[in-house]
């Protein structure tokens, strides 16, 4: 099951799977989302009704929660759910969601719940929701990885919507596009000739069950280059930047009469790092050289993810107690005569120092 929580997790929903249940507390959002097998309105009892959104207020989604928190617990076993971080519905409600989880004494793997989260690119996004992600990394995301009780978490980032300038639409579509490659690997096992190793749906599915957070990419793979390399230089832009792994998995794609055995030095990437990966090669007849999806599950706190978060947020504080000054503090401009000020220091202590031919000397008088 597909969930989509908020404007912009409906919408990444909606994209990914047709019959993707959507939750918001506005009926307006909610109708905006071209696509969705199921629409949840979660009740906000405020004077403005249901058209209003939760503008930014966490409070107000977590609230809402409480209406849909025992259908969106059941449907959410054993799925994924898509949310953005900085704003209120999905802040909100999904926080909820991830307390509850929390809150559990254990959950079979096969009922655990994966979260792909979109954070807010920092120096060009608004001040709310920075710091709304921020409590939401440091407490329910960081509280629920800790119990055990989710899946894996995608850290999505909206850098490259903001530095290519794309519209939601156009970004949307391409985060789908490059979650769909990974999510391809155990069709591609099934349906494809198999060559080594071996990544059925169960597999896949306890990949997808560890509470770690994930980092998946992709591209055409060079075995004459160390996989190193080509990692570092393939490294996914629409996620955050992964840590040293603790798990791995990785599907090699080898065009018709290919080598079978350009695995190795992938194998022998992650065996060096004490990694023993789950992986597969197939023969793939529409590809004319080796291609290779790899996903690194690494356990970085949340607490450790906030430095750029904390910095932009006082910077931001920073730029608005300079504007408060400027415009409503009226600073009188002092002139200080140094000469003057030297003799009263000197009169005052009393001392015998030649301060002034000092201060002469420097250049300062």
């Amino acid at each position: 099951m597909v969930i989509g929580i908020g404007g912009a997790g409906s919408k990444i929903a909606g994209k990914l799977d047709a019959q993707a249940t959507i939750i918001n507390v506005s009926e307006t959002e909610l109708a905006k989302v071209p696509q969705a097998g199921r629409r949840i309105l979660a009740a906000v009892h405020a004077q403005h009704g249901q058209f209003r959104g939760s503008r930014k207020n966490p409070a107000i989604g977590h609230d809402a929660y409480l209406s849909v928190r025992r259908e969106l617990q059941e449907i959410a076993r054993g799925g994924t759910v898509f949310s953005s971080t900085g704003g209120g519905t999905g802040n909100g409600i999904t926080t909820g969601l991830l307390q509850d989880l929390a809150a559990r004494e254990s959950i079979p793997e096969a009922e655990k719940t994966s979260f792909g989260l979109v954070l807010p690119y920092a120096p060009l996004e608004p001040a709310e929701f920075v710091r709304n992600t921020i409590e939401f990394l440091r407490g329910p995301l960081s509280q629920a990885i800790d119990s055990g009780n989710t899946g894996n978490i995608f850290l999505f980032s909206n850098r490259v919507k903001f530095e290519s300038r794309l519209s939601e639409e156009a970004f949307n579509a391409m985060l789908v596009d490059s979650l769909r490659v990974f999510l391809a690997i155990p069709d591609k096992n099934d349906t494809l000739r198999l060559l080594d190793g071996h990544i059925d749906p169960e597999d896949f599915g306890l990949f997808l069950a560890r509470p770690y957070f994930n980092h998946f990419t992709y591209f055409d793979y060079d075995p004459q280059t160390p996989f190193e390399k080509q990692l570092d230089d393939n490294i996914n832009p629409l996620l955050l930047p992964p840590e040293a792994p603790i798990e791995a998995i990785f599907l090699v794609e080898v065009p018709e009469g290919g080598d079978p055995t350009v695995f190795y030095n992938v194998l022998q990437y992650f065996n060096d790092m004490n990694v023993a990966p789950v992986y597969s090669v197939v023969e793939n007849p529409e590809r004319t050289q080796p291609f290779i999806t790899v996903a690194l599950l690494y356990s970085r706190k949340p607490a450790e993810l906030l430095a750029d978060f904390n910095k932009r947020n006082e910077q931001h504080a920073q730029v608005k107690v300079r504007k408060s000054l400027e415009q409503y503090v009226d600073l009188p401009r002092l002139d200080v005569n140094l000469e003057r000020e030297a003799k009263r220091a000197v009169k005052q202590r009393g001392s015998d120092e030649d301060i002034l031919q000092v201060l002469k000397r420097l250049g300062k008088l």
